[in-house]
């Protein structure tokens, strides 16, 4: 039985929930998820504040914190971010870097700006493991802190940092947060990595999808690099590049895109090509396509189907 709902008892409550039985992590992983069969959401979270501040049990640790991360509350903030920062672990610390990658993700979800600084400081500490360093990256973008957009523009531009990984997670929170000082930092990596198929492949990825995300209308030099994207040797930078384009706004999207239809040799570019431009002028690029002479055989197929499921969509607004 559970301790009496009108007093907590938040030790007794551990106790019977085997928080610190050792052998028993099952049992003990059962009994916290049962525990919202008997508490209101202001005990439970006062319950799952106490666990995360005496458990030492990295499984135990993850099931209270993804309960914590269905209620949000912010109560819950210094707790998490004590289990961040290692405040109450001295020993086994790898075990517990699932745990601190977690604790992270429930942060950014509490969207509170005080956190910005704690994150931010995991992820400028280059001693610490990279997946805590991800989840902070991607935790400042989130929480969209214009204060973090300078060392996020850092971490970015770090061409020693050992993690290509935590570079593409930078970029993609830059993106979330929108600010336009990353605009250059982020273009001149596009433009240093020109035709490069290697390692860095996936950070030009995340570096397009985040100027898409600027929405910049009139910058050239914006406008250039993606164009200059397309020529990159990798399919999916190319597809990424169309996307951006076509979300820019700029007056020659339409006939930059348009050169993918004809001289790039990937089908799937180029039916992403063909979906962009449709997008952007309607069914007339459908009929010249498939109407064409100068056209792969493949992509007038796929006009030819497009048009057929346009004419359907317009049989049923009928």
């Amino acid at each position: 039985m559970m301790a009496e709902k009108d007093y907590l008892d938040l030790d007794l409550i551990a106790k019977e929930c085997n928080l610190y039985d050792k052998a028993d992590e099952g049992s003990a992983v059962n009994k916290i998820q049962s525990l919202d069969e008997f508490y209101e959401k202001d005990d439970l979270v006062k319950i799952y504040n106490y666990f995360l501040t005496v458990s030492k049990n990295p499984e135990i640790l993850m099931n209270v914190i993804q309960c914590l991360d269905r209620i949000r509350d912010n109560s819950s903030l210094s707790p998490l971010l004590d289990l961040l920062l290692m405040k109450n672990i001295e020993d086994e610390k790898d075990a517990f870097i699932n745990v601190r990658a977690m604790c992270a993700k429930a942060i950014a979800n509490l969207k509170d700006t005080s956190a910005v600084t704690p994150l931010l400081y995991c992820l400028n500490n280059k001693d610490e493991n990279y997946k805590i360093r991800l989840a902070c990256a991607d935790a400042l973008g989130r929480i969209g802190d214009r204060y973090a957009v300078a060392p996020l523009i850092e971490v970015v531009k770090d061409e020693d940092e050992k993690s290509v990984y935590l570079r593409e997670t930078a970029a993609s929170a830059l993106g979330m947060l929108g600010d336009l000082r990353a605009v250059d930092p982020l273009v001149s990596i596009l433009e240093a990595q020109k035709g490069i198929w290697n390692k860095f492949t996936f950070l030009k990825e995340r570096v397009i999808e985040a100027l898409g995300k600027l929405r910049l209308d009139n910058n050239e030099r914006v406008f250039n690099a993606l164009k200059n994207s397309l020529l990159d040797e990798s399919p999916q930078i190319r597809i990424n590049a169309i996307e951006a384009i076509m979300d820019s706004e700029n007056p020659h999207a339409v006939e930059t895109i348009k050169t993918c239809l004809v001289e790039d040799d990937n089908e799937e570019v180029r039916k992403n090509a063909l979906i962009a431009l449709y997008n952007l002028v309607g069914r007339e690029i459908l009929d010249e396509v498939a109407n064409g002479s100068d056209y792969p055989d493949s992509l007038k197929l796929e006009a030819v189907s497009m048009i057929s499921e346009y004419e359907e969509d317009g049989d049923e607004d009928e």
